[in-house]
């Protein structure tokens, strides 16, 4: 089944993001060349793709796993958590509808 993984961050967190972003990405590129990987991204803090210093708020991940519980522990252990980038996690069940 699919589930959301809704990331709220810190505030300021850009250069905690920064300092751990490689691990983060890992994490995600398994899932995707697993097939499992929806789509991954983080919420820029000001309307832009590119919001420079201003950083970002928190991250979406929809990916696909065995059980909610599986979900759990791959969003528990987020390299992000580990470096004090997210300060919530929220993981759902989720339905893709469209496209």
């Amino acid at each position: 089944m699919l589930y959301s993984i809704i990331s709220q961050d810190v505030e300021n967190s850009l250069p905690l993001r920064v300092q751990s972003r490689p691990a983060h990405l890992e994490r995600l590129k398994t899932l995707n060349a697993q097939g499992r990987l929806i789509l991954a991204g983080p919420n820029p803090a000001i309307d832009s793709n590119d919001p420079g210093d201003a950083g970002f708020t928190g991250s979406t991940v929809v990916a696909q796993f065995d059980s909610l519980e599986d979900a759990q522990a791959w969003a528990d252990t987020d390299p992000y958590i580990k470096a004090g980038v997210y300060a919530s996690v929220v993981v759902k069940p989720f339905k893709l509808v469209l496209p």
